[in-house]
């Protein structure tokens, strides 16, 4: 019986999964490249106080940006849009990355160490002046 029971709550969270929408972790090197590349579209969801005192160089401030945000994303549907927050506890990304897999982006992924991981490493930070 207990095996049953680990069983399906196993698949239960393989479902929530799925119907959640996950995405790939991208690495904090991969993530560098694609901007050193100008290849990527970030999304930050810390909320507009915490982008303004800084965010990842080129991210777009997704609390301020959601409401048109099909005209903030590249045309190209495969293009890497890149979804952030806090650091690894943070889910609040999900709500950036759900928003743009909704207007048809397929290459959506998730900097889970997020701002926190991002100023960890020494990297250097964009304000808003």
């Amino acid at each position: 019986m207990k095996k049953i029971l680990l069983t399906l709550s196993a698949a239960v969270l393989v479902v929530a999964n799925a119907l959640a929408g996950s995405y790939p972790d991208i690495s904090l090197d991969a993530l560098k490249t694609a901007i050193a590349q100008k290849d990527v579209t970030i999304l930050d969801v810390n909320g507009s106080a915490s982008y303004k005192g800084g965010h990842i160089p080129g991210a777009l401030d997704f609390v301020a940006d959601k409401g048109d945000l099909a005209s903030k994303l590249p045309a190209d549907k495969g293009a890497l849009i890149v979804a952030y927050c806090g650091s690894e506890q943070c889910g609040a990304y999900a709500k950036a990355a759900k928003a743009a897999k909704g207007l048809g982006y397929t290459n959506v992924q998730h900097f889970a160490p997020g701002l926190a991981g991002w100023k960890a490493a020494g990297e250097p930070l964009q304000k808003v002046e």
